[in-house]
C-alpha cells in the first residue's frame, strides 16, 4: 500500500477530497480503492455545472472485477472533470492521489469537509478491511 498523503480527508467509502489553495475541492478514489477494484477501463466523468451531494453517486469507475459509485464529499458545483481519464483510466491505478483525480467542486460549505475522516483514521480503517 502507498504512503496516503497528509492534506487529504476521505470518506468510508474510499473517496479523498483535497482543499485546494483556490478554496476548491479536488476529488478522487483512495489508493486502497484501485487496489480492490484492480484494472480500471472505463469512467463515467459527472457533468461540469451539476450540483452534487454526499448521498448519490455522481460519478462511476469500472474494473474489469466491478462498476463502483463515486460519491462527492461535499456539496457543491462540478467545475472541472479529468477529461484524460476518457482515454486513460488506468491513470487513477497509477496515480490515484495525483494524475488521477476525477473531478472539482466548488463547495457550497469549505466546513463541510471537517466532517470527512483524516489520514490517519482512514489508515484504521483500510487495515480493518485488510485483516
Amino acid at each position: 500500500m502507498s504512503d496516503i498523503p497528509g492534506d487529504l480527508k476521505f470518506l468510508k467509502s474510499h473517496e479523498w477530497a483535497r482543499l485546494e489553495d483556490d478554496g476548491l475541492v479536488r476529488v478522487g478514489i483512495s489508493d486502497h480503492a484501485q487496489e480492490q477494484l484492480g484494472d480500471l477501463v472505463y469512467v463515467e466523468l459527472p457533468e461540469v455545472g451539476a450540483h452534487v451531494t454526499p448521498d448519490s453517486g455522481c460519478a462511476v469507475v469500472e474494473s474489469v472485477k466491478a462498476a463502483s459509485d463515486v460519491y462527492a464529499p461535499v456539496s457543491g458545483e462540478v467545475v472541472e472533470v479529468n477529461e484524460a481519464l476518457d482515454d486513460a483510466p488506468e491513470s487513477i491505478n497509477d496515480d490515484a492521489y495525483g494524475e488521477g483525480w476525477i473531478f472539482v467542486i466548488r463547495p457550497d460549505d469549505k466546513s463541510d469537509l471537517d466532517a470527512l475522516l483524516d489520514p490517519d483514521v482512514y489508515a484504521e480503517l483500510i487495515e480493518g478491511d485488510d485483516a
